[in-house]
């Protein structure tokens, strides 16, 4: 069994910095794609960014020159820097991971989510 457990939200005003932290644990054979998806309320799930076990990254428009994904392969851990925080970016942050493991195919794994809220 997989899972994903996110940390690092909380309240910011505009302007400001948070970092989410992932920890992807259990019986599994090979992580490959992690990322971050964002659900503002009364909004779809949206892709924020995402990063291959290469470290090629993919990232939204709206997170582009502001946030930053990297990742700890020695951790299993995955992580969102996030800057110049404005309230558009307030939403539940989730991980997500795609995982191998000895019961099958890769199959991505989600987290709760992180709350994140932008606001003076």
């Amino acid at each position: 069994q997989v899972q994903v457990v996110e940390s690092g939200g909380g309240l910011v005003q505009p302007g400001g910095s948070l970092r989410l932290s992932c920890v992807v644990s259990g019986r599994m054979l090979r992580i490959n794609t992690m990322g971050w998806h964002r659900q503002a309320p009364g909004k779809q799930r949206e892709l924020v960014a995402e990063i291959t076990s290469g470290g090629d990254t993919n990232y939204a428009d709206s997170a582009k020159g502001r946030f930053t994904i990297s990742r700890d392969n020695a951790k299993n851990t995955v992580y969102l820097q996030m800057n110049a925080l404005k309230p558009e970016d307030t939403a539940v942050y989730y991980c997500n991971a795609n995982v191998r493991t000895v019961l099958g195919p890769s199959r991505y794994y989600w987290g709760q989510g992180t709350m994140v809220t932008v606001s003076s």
